[in-house]
């Protein structure tokens, strides 16, 4: 599915904000602000933090392994980010699964800021008065929010019309058509004895259209027979 509206603005809030300018300046995304399709940021929230060391953390009340973010520097730096219309959303284990469908629905939105967890977590009363939703981009543990903002940064913004060279690529892709997708080839034809299947270098289109779906169910019954149901 290509997504069809204005310009969106992405902020991804975290403590490591390094590690998002690296990732945010190459490849698609690169492309994709060159473009003006979309304005992408790293924020540092130690911007909002007070003291001489400008303390992001603390140690959790109850007692316990780790540290906690802190709420105060989170509510200042939302309190200045947000705008009219703005989607919090925070990168934490506990979140609901990262799927193509919410990444489409993301990508139909203008200002959208990704609070990244870090450490041990983040002060539920952040969650409970600023976040709009919580995503997960899998059940396994990060070192930190930073590395599944840019996973769920990425995903959105290939969805935008004019990112990607041809726009079929996102309609076409895995997951977007609900199954996995078809095994691909180009040149050379044959290689050490491993050739091109026939049928797609026949030129008989509906013929290669019927193959590559038929590959692809073959493929997701084998390895996601959960997306069939």
């Amino acid at each position: 599915m290509v997504i069809t509206q204005d310009d969106l603005k992405i902020q991804i809030l975290t403590i490591f904000p390094g590690i998002c300018r690296d990732v945010l300046g190459e490849s698609i995304l690169k492309r994709a602000q060159n473009k003006g399709l979309v304005t992408v940021e790293a924020r540092d929230l130690r911007e909002w933090a007070t003291g001489k060391h400008r303390t992001t953390d603390d140690a959790p009340y109850g007692g316990g392994p780790g540290m906690v973010m802190k709420i105060e520097p989170i509510h200042r730096a939302l309190t200045a980010m947000r705008g009219e219309g703005t989607k919090v959303v925070m990168m934490t284990p506990q979140g609901r699964t990262f799927t193509q469908p919410i990444a489409e629905s993301y990508a139909k939105e203008k200002d959208i800021i990704i609070l990244c967890g870090h450490y041990e977590g983040v002060d539920q009363r952040v969650v409970d008065h600023y976040v709009d939703d919580e995503i997960s981009i899998g059940d396994y543990v990060l070192t930190n929010g930073a590395l599944a903002a840019l996973v769920f940064t990425d995903a959105i913004v290939r969805l935008i019309p004019g990112v990607l060279g041809d726009d079929e690529s996102a309609v076409q892709e895995s997951f977007s058509t609900g199954l996995l997708d078809h095994p691909h080839y180009t040149r050379p034809e044959e290689y050490e004895g491993w050739r091109v299947p026939d049928i797609l270098l026949s030129g008989n289109h509906a013929a290669i259209s019927k193959w590559r779906a038929e590959r692809a169910r073959e493929i997701t019954q084998a390895r996601r027979p959960d997306l069939l149901k």
